[in-house]
């Protein structure tokens, strides 16, 4: 799985189970998908590799769900702050309390 930088500040997240070198050089090139063409140039700003496929396609879709801010907390490898970016963890004021 692989996170490009585009020109315009977007993150491109997607898995690959071809040469990450030759994708790279591809979206360069303008050859690879729609969204990186139009925002040349890219950068490589992360990646992880997977032994199956699956598990790659897996971590892809799981990472397009992040915020803006978990997905650059990944890249800068800032794991500790992971749990507290994520979307189902809620700052809401406590229901257990009475309206006056």
């Amino acid at each position: 799985m692989y996170t490009l930088e585009c020109a315009d500040g977007s993150y491109y997240i997607r898995s690959s189970s071809s040469n990450l070198e030759l994708r790279l050089h591809q979206h360069q090139n303008g050859e690879g998908a729609n969204h990186t063409r139009k925002r040349l140039p890219v950068k490589l700003a992360c990646f992880e590799e997977f032994q199956r496929t699956d598990d790659a396609f897996y971590r892809e879709k799981q990472v397009q769900g992040w915020s803006r801010k978990k997905k650059e907390a990944l890249i800068n490898v800032n794991f500790d702050k992971l749990p507290e970016l994520s979307k189902n963890k809620q700052n809401v004021p406590s229901t257990n309390s009475v309206p006056d």
